[in-house]
């Protein structure tokens, strides 16, 4: 009742907002560029497709550093973090990482099982986005596989309006409630150098160090010599480096640019478990064996656009990347603090020449446009026996090297009926190497309304392709048996949007933008890990499940003067089908919905030069079955419940000097959410889920508290 209570009142705060501009000049507004999914830049009225942007000044606001610092405050997403590794994962409409693709500068990223999809965010530094395009719902056209629940493009800096631009930013930041200099908290460094030689060359060289020191809680870190199982730390330490450069030449319609990033992890393991070494005469000493993992990432984009024919259009980009994670495993010696016997080798590597390139504006009508496109992916992938979950029949472990190949056509055209009414058909064609040719298809149609109304409605196919573990993995053992299956096939999904948005202008300077969407999913084929054996159990991943989902959100935002409001809701229906193999059992479909809410506050001192923000994300109850056996040694399906948890940061910002010196102050997690309380419910066998055996509860690591940080950055920019 809560839920629809609130929907009502933002329903009815649209209408009044658009019934006040019916009585007042409304003014034009120049539009951001979008470029994500579009034919060429464009404005985002003009875009068919609903973009969302965060801007630069967005993620100044958060003092983020990485991408899990902004996507946190982001409506339909849901960011997870692992304590065990210290990754942070991507979960939009309840689906998972593997259906969301993050690109840079429309270059899906590299990651361990796939290309875009499984990102880790906190790999992802910011230090050189200009802003951030994120459409939600199915972009297989546009974007090939796993663009299932939408993308993420990531627009870098390139260029700028002066001939020298200097910058260098230092950050402290406290992990919960632990800091100092150099063995606690977070602390990052960072420093960019722009220089445009002429009108037409221009260079960008940048550099980052973020240092985390791990977060303690009830672990007493890697010198603590005792054998209680509070060696080590909650969530483990790790340091990154990164390093990039863009040169870049435009002259007129012709561009070219290169991309160079380079991404160093390092995460380190301290085992709890304290071995005790006979030392006689002298007293006993300690060690232990730690392990460390090691991620190597390279980038290279080269691209190119410009005019064929003085009116054809074209755009061509051609990226190599290289990704190698390594474990060092060795002996720490806690009295001397003194690391032995290190041995260090590569356990996976990906390589992946990626190209992709569009040819359009073949006709000289302003209200047709038509778009040819092209995209190959060449993934090699190698995984070293020292994994463990890849074994022959023998239980040797084995190196699997594999590789997975596509080459994509695509066509996209954007018909303009009239100045309101914009019609835009897409259609791709895969040829895969490891599965049955796939294909995607969308409709998008654009409609403007009188007094600023916009609509939208798009209907999209596409598919997700099974990864590396999907496929490969093999761990049988006397205590284990899981197994890969190599005739999997891809799923299949179809997606619906209609969206309405509207901006209202005053003459008092105030703006009032409305934004509604509702967005339908379903996804047929569904991978999921099944029980195909009760005793013992046996586990393989099967094309056996069904899943869909219907999201309804509202986004408001007021803009007054010095005032920045903004206002989001959204309710999120999920439905999974889930097939006990073994059992014959099916489990209930019926759908299961959340609530969520987010919303922004910021004022600008002007005499000042300070901005006041405050970022406020509540994500409601979520609900699903999972499979398991019960208190009676039965398998069925139980309803698993992860409580409801509300996110909160905050910030100040002051420049000075001329805005060449800039002071961020702030907080992160300020409601101090350190777990997520998972509560599964017993169950009996049965399909429906009904509970016989009472409930167990679990935490998940969400946070590491309430978190306090200081940003010190200097701005140089000279002609």
């Amino acid at each position: 009742m809560k839920i629809k209570i609130t929907l009502f009142v933002l329903f009815v705060f649209c209408q009044i907002s658009f019934a006040q501009q019916d009585s007042i000049a409304s003014k034009e507004k120049l539009s951001e560029v979008v470029v994500t999914g579009q034919l060429e830049p464009q404005s985002i009225k003009k875009s068919v497709f609903n973009v969302r942007v965060i801007s630069k000044e967005n993620i100044k606001q958060l003092a983020a550093n990485n991408l899990a610092d902004v996507l946190n405050q982001y409506l339909n997403i849901t960011v997870t973090s692992n304590g065990d590794d210290g990754r942070s994962k991507v979960s939009m409409f309840g689906l998972d990482s593997q259906y969301f693709k993050i690109l840079v500068d429309n270059i899906p990223l590299v990651s361990d099982t796939g290309m875009g999809t499984n990102v880790d965010l906190t790999q992802v530094n910011l230090d050189d986005v200009e802003r951030i395009e994120i459409i939600e719902g199915s972009m297989g056209v546009t974007h090939g596989a796993n663009a299932v629940t939408g993308i993420l493009n990531i627009i870098t800096k390139k260029g700028g309006g002066y001939k020298w631009q200097i910058s260098a930013t230092v950050q402290e930041e406290t992990v919960g409630k632990e800091f100092a200099f150099f063995d606690k908290g977070r602390h990052i460094q960072s420093a960019k150098i722009g220089h445009n030689f002429n009108e037409n060359w221009f260079v960008n060289i940048g550099g980052n160090r973020n240092a985390m020191s791990g977060f303690y809680d009830n672990r007493q870190g890697k010198d603590y010599d005792k054998n209680d199982g509070l060696r080590g730390y909650t969530q483990l330490p790790k340091e990154q480096l990164v390093g990039n450069a863009v040169l870049g030449y435009q002259k007129d319609a012709f561009r070219i640019f290169y991309k160079f990033d380079y991404y160093g992890e390092d995460v380190h393991y301290y085992n709890p478990l304290v071995n005790i070494q006979d030392n006689y005469p002298f007293p006993d000493t300690y060690f232990s064996r730690d392990k460390r993992y090691i991620t190597n990432r390279y980038y290279h984009h080269l691209n190119t656009s410009g005019n064929l024919f003085s009116k054809l259009k074209y755009n061509v980009s051609v990226s190599q990347q290289k990704q190698e994670r390594d474990l060092e495993n060795f002996v720490y010696h806690i009295d001397t603090k003194q690391e032995v016997d290190n041995k260090r080798d590569t356990y996976q590597s990906k390589k992946v020449f990626y190209s992709t390139g569009t040819l359009s504006n073949f006709f000289d009508n302003k209200n047709v446009d038509f778009q040819l496109g092209y995209e190959i992916t060449n993934e090699n992938g190698f995984y070293d026996s020292s994994v463990g979950a890849f074994r022959d029949d023998n239980q040797q472990g084995v190196d699997i090297r594999k590789r997975l190949e596509n080459y994509d056509i695509y066509s996209v055209a954007e018909i303009g009926v009239n100045d309101k009414f914009s019609i835009r058909p897409g259609l791709r064609f895969s040829f895969q190497s490891a599965f049955d040719n796939q294909y995607a298809s969308s409709l998008g149609l654009r409609y403007l309304f009188d007094k600023g109304l916009e609509a939208r409605v798009s209907l999209g196919k596409s598919y997700r392709t099974p990864n590396f573990d999907e496929l490969y993995t093999y761990f049988v053992d006397s205590n284990h048996n899981m197994q890969g299956n190599a005739d999997l096939i891809p799923e299949t999904s179809t997606s619906y949007e209609v969206s309405f948005k509207r901006a209202c202008n005053f003459d008092s300077g105030a703006q009032i933008t409305n934004n509604l969407a509702v967005t339908y999913l379903d996804v047929d084929d569904r991978i999921d890990l099944v029980t195909i054996q009760v005793n013992p159990l046996h586990y393989k991943y099967v094309n056996i499940n069904r899943y869909k989902m219907w999201n309804i959100s509202t986004v408001e935002q007021y803009i007054y003067k010095n005032w920045n409001v903004m206002l989001g809701a959204a309710v999120v229906g999920i439905s999974r089908r889930l097939d006990l193999a073994a059992e014959n059992l099916v489990s209930d479909d019926k759908f299961f919905y959340s609530f969520r809410l987010n919303s922004s506050i910021s004022y600008n001192i002007t005499k000042w030069n300070t901005l006041l923000a405050v970022f406020y994300k509540y994500n409601g109850q979520q609900q699903q079955y999972v499979a398991g056996t019960g208190s009676d040694g039965k398998a069925g399906f139980f309803l698993n419940e992860l409580q409801p948890y509300s996110w909160m940061d905050a910030s100040i910002r002051k420049t000075f000097f001329k805005n060449q010196f800039e002071v961020t102050v702030g907080a992160r997690n300020l409601l101090d959410v350190t777990n997520l309380q998972s509560v599964q419910n017993g169950g009996g066998g049965d399909a429906s889920g009904g509970a016989h055996g009472g409930g167990t509860s679990t935490d998940m690591m969400l946070g590491y508290g309430r978190s306090y940080f200081l940003k010190l950055t200097y701005n140089l920019n000279f002609n």
